[in-house]
Protein backbone atom coordinates (compact mmCIF):
# COMPACT_ATOMS: atom_id res chain seq x y z
CA UNK A 1 0.00 0.00 0.00
CA UNK A 2 1.36 3.33 -0.76
CA UNK A 3 1.71 6.23 1.97
CA UNK A 4 -0.44 8.75 1.70
CA UNK A 5 2.01 11.02 2.13
CA UNK A 6 2.57 11.03 -1.52
CA UNK A 7 -0.89 12.45 -2.56
CA UNK A 8 -1.33 15.77 -0.85
CA UNK A 9 -0.62 17.29 2.95
CA UNK A 10 -3.36 17.03 5.63
CA UNK A 11 -3.92 20.57 7.13
CA UNK A 12 -6.07 21.01 10.00
CA UNK A 13 -8.09 24.60 10.27
CA UNK A 14 -10.81 25.97 12.59
CA UNK A 15 -13.99 24.47 13.17
CA UNK A 16 -16.00 27.60 11.63
CA UNK A 17 -18.66 27.50 9.09
CA UNK A 18 -16.55 28.85 6.51
CA UNK A 19 -13.08 28.03 7.76
CA UNK A 20 -12.03 25.15 5.64
CA UNK A 21 -13.25 26.92 1.86
CA UNK A 22 -11.50 30.35 3.30
CA UNK A 23 -8.26 28.09 3.76
CA UNK A 24 -8.67 26.75 0.40
CA UNK A 25 -9.01 30.08 -1.65
CA UNK A 26 -6.22 31.35 0.47
CA UNK A 27 -4.26 28.47 -0.63
CA UNK A 28 -5.12 27.03 -3.79
CA UNK A 29 -2.97 28.03 -6.54
CA UNK A 30 -3.03 27.57 -10.67
CA UNK A 31 -2.18 23.87 -11.27
CA UNK A 32 -3.32 22.73 -7.53
CA UNK A 33 -6.67 19.99 -7.76
CA UNK A 34 -9.39 20.36 -5.21
CA UNK A 35 -12.26 18.03 -4.79
CA UNK A 36 -15.75 19.72 -3.83
CA UNK A 37 -19.34 19.63 -3.49
CA UNK A 38 -19.44 22.96 -3.25
CA UNK A 39 -20.54 25.42 -6.42
CA UNK A 40 -19.79 28.77 -4.89
CA UNK A 41 -16.03 27.49 -4.15
CA UNK A 42 -15.44 25.81 -7.58
CA UNK A 43 -16.42 29.19 -8.81
CA UNK A 44 -14.39 30.93 -7.64
CA UNK A 45 -11.24 28.66 -7.53
CA UNK A 46 -11.83 28.08 -11.26
CA UNK A 47 -11.00 32.00 -11.77
CA UNK A 48 -7.39 31.05 -10.11
CA UNK A 49 -6.48 28.20 -12.34
CA UNK A 50 -7.30 25.22 -9.91
CA UNK A 51 -8.42 22.00 -11.29
CA UNK A 52 -11.67 21.36 -9.58
CA UNK A 53 -13.95 18.05 -9.51
CA UNK A 54 -16.79 17.04 -8.14
CA UNK A 55 -17.20 13.89 -5.36
CA UNK A 56 -18.88 12.14 -8.33
CA UNK A 57 -15.84 12.47 -10.69
CA UNK A 58 -17.45 15.27 -12.36
CA UNK A 59 -14.51 18.00 -13.89
CA UNK A 60 -15.62 21.51 -13.49
CA UNK A 61 -14.73 23.94 -16.22
CA UNK A 62 -15.31 27.80 -16.41
CA UNK A 63 -17.72 27.00 -19.38
CA UNK A 64 -20.09 25.34 -17.47
CA UNK A 65 -19.90 26.91 -14.00
CA UNK A 66 -22.86 29.38 -14.60
CA UNK A 67 -25.28 26.85 -15.08
CA UNK A 68 -24.19 24.78 -12.36
CA UNK A 69 -24.42 28.16 -9.91
CA UNK A 70 -27.92 28.85 -11.62
CA UNK A 71 -29.46 25.71 -10.97
CA UNK A 72 -27.93 25.81 -6.95
CA UNK A 73 -29.53 28.86 -6.56
CA UNK A 74 -32.63 27.84 -8.43
CA UNK A 75 -32.73 24.05 -5.40
CA UNK A 76 -32.11 26.43 -2.83
CA UNK A 77 -35.37 28.51 -3.74
CA UNK A 78 -37.24 25.81 -4.03
CA UNK A 79 -36.19 24.67 -0.98
CA UNK A 80 -37.31 27.58 0.94
CA UNK A 81 -40.76 27.31 -0.66
CA UNK A 82 -41.39 23.72 0.56
CA UNK A 83 -40.53 21.92 -2.67
CA UNK A 84 -40.01 18.60 -2.79
CA UNK A 85 -37.27 17.06 -5.09
CA UNK A 86 -39.80 15.02 -7.18
CA UNK A 87 -41.53 18.40 -7.80
CA UNK A 88 -38.25 20.04 -9.00
CA UNK A 89 -37.50 16.99 -11.26
CA UNK A 90 -40.45 17.89 -13.09
CA UNK A 91 -39.65 21.17 -14.09
CA UNK A 92 -35.28 20.91 -14.31
CA UNK A 93 -35.86 19.66 -17.94
CA UNK A 94 -37.69 22.53 -19.08
CA UNK A 95 -35.31 25.04 -17.51
CA UNK A 96 -32.65 23.16 -19.09
CA UNK A 97 -34.41 23.08 -22.52
CA UNK A 98 -34.65 26.85 -22.37
CA UNK A 99 -30.92 27.36 -21.02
Amino acid sequence: MKDISTYGIWKYVDSGKEAADLFIMNHAGNGDIVITQDIGLTSTLLLKGVHVISPKGVVFDESGIQTALLFTVLNAMARRRGVSEKDQSLFIPRIEQDL
